[in-house]
C-alpha cells in the first residue's frame, strides 16, 4: 500500500505574515519523500501559499479531506501556519480568515482522520495553539477522542505560541533532525513517538512545550536512516550469542595486529566492535574491547543487545 502525505506552508498572511512556513513545509517533503537509501517513502503534495496562490478555508478543507479519503498504509498531515483557538475549539488560519470564520476547524481535521480508511494517520501541526487538537468544547478536555491508529504532534499547548527561529518553525526544524537520524533506533527506524521523544529532550521547561497524542496498537517508521548496525551484522547476532546470557569468548588472535593473523576472527572482532558502538555489548572485567582479545576475556550482550538478539533470533529483523 501507498504512503501519503499532505504538506501545507503558508506565510502568505494580509495582516501578519510569516516567512518559514513555506519552507518547513518544503523540506518536510524533501525528507519524506525517500529514505536514506533513496528509496521511496511518501508520495507527497505540497500546498504553499503566495500572494497569487491562496489558500481559502474551502481549499484546505477539501485538500484535507481528500488526503484522509485514501486506502492508504500511512496518510500524514503536516501544516504550518497561523493557528488560533476560540470558545469553539481550535483553528488553523488560513489567508481568508475572518472574525469568528478563522479557519479550517481543529475539529474538521480530528473528523476527517478519524474517520479516515488508511491504516495510520499521522498529523503535525506547527502553529500556536496547536494543543487544541483532539480536545472537543462539547466533552470533558481533560480527554482525548482519537481513534485507533491516528498520531498527533503538535507544537505547542493550546495555550502557547510556537516559535519561528531561522527562516523556519523551531518545532519543524526539530522534527525534520528527528527525520535525518537524530530519533533513529539502532535500526534506523524513526516512528512518531521517538520523533516527540526527540524533540522533547531538546526543548526545555522554559520554551514551548510539544504534545504527543496517540492511539495505536502497533508502532511504524515514518522514515528510515542510515543504521547503527548494518542489519547483516544484527542478524549475526544469534549466531555469536546462542542464548542472550551467553558470552563470547575472546582471545589475541581476534586482535587485527596480533601475528599470525586470523582472518576470520578478524572479522567478527570488526562486527563485534561495531555492535559494542551501538551500545549491544560489553567486554567482561575490561573497559575496551581490545584488551578483553589481548587478556582472553569476554564479552556479553548489554539489555539492549538483548532485546535486537531477540528479534534477530525471531527473524524480525
Amino acid at each position: 500500500m501507498s504512503r501519503i502525505a499532505l504538506l501545507v506552508g503558508i506565510d502568505s498572511y494580509p495582516n501578519a505574515p510569516l516567512f518559514g512556513c513555506v519552507n518547513d513545509a518544503t523540506r518536510m517533503c524533501s525528507l519524506l519523500r525517500h529514505h536514506y537509501d533513496g528509496s521511496p517513502n511518501f508520495e507527497c503534495k505540497k500546498l504553499l501559499s503566495s500572494s497569487v496562490n491562496l489558500i481559502t478555508k474551502q481549499r484546505l478543507r477539501q485538500a484535507m479531506k481528500t488526503c484522509f479519503s485514501k486506502s492508504a498504509e500511512i496518510a500524514l498531515f503536516f501544516f504550518s501556519g497561523h493557528g488560533t483557538v476560540n470558545s469553539l475549539g481550535g483553528y488553523l488560519v488560513t489567508p481568508d480568515a475572518q472574525q469568528y470564520d478563522e479557519g479550517v476547524s481543529m475539529n474538521d481535521l480530528l473528523a476527517f482522520a478519524n474517520q479516515s480508511p488508511a491504516q495510520e494517520k499521522i498529523i503535525i501541526l506547527d502553529c500556536c495553539h496547536s494543543g487544541a487538537f483532539g480536545k472537543l468544547p462539547s466533552v470533558d478536555n481533560a480527554r482525548v477522542i482519537l481513534n485507533e491508529g491516528v498520531s498527533v504532534l503538535s507544537a505547542c499547548r493550546d495555550t502557547e505560541s510556537a516559535v519561528e527561529k531561522d527562516g523556519g518553525g523551531l518545532f519543524t526544524s526539530l522534527i525534520c533532525g528527528a527525520l535525518e537520524g537524530g530519533a533513529a533506533d539502532v535500526c534506523g527506524k524513526v516512528t512518531v513517538p521517538s520523533a516527540y521523544a526527540y524533540v522533547d529532550q531538546i526543548l526545555g521547561a522554559w520554551d514551548q512545550r510539544p504534545l504527543f497524542k496517540s492511539h495505536v496498537s502497533k508502532l511504524v517508521s515514518i522514515r528510515n536512516c542510515i543504521p547503527s548496525v548494518p542489519l547483516k551484522i544484527l542478524r549475526l547476532l544469534p549466531t555469536y550469542f546462542s542464548s542472550p546470557s551467553d558470552e563470547y569468548s575472546l582471545d589475541p588472535s581476534y586482535e587485527p595486529d596480533a601475528e599470525p593473523h586470523n582472518l576470520k576472527h578478524e572479522e567478527i572482532f570488526e562486527h563485534l566492535q561495531k555492535l559494542r558502538a551501538a551500545h549491544l555489548i560489553e567486554p567482561i572485567g575490561e573497559e575496551h574491547m581490545y584488551f578483553a582479545a589481548i587478556n582472553s576475556k569476554s564479552c556479553k550482550l548489554t539489555p539492549l543487545g538483548k532485546f535486537y538478539w531477540s528479534l534477530a533470533h525471531k527473524e524480525k529483523i
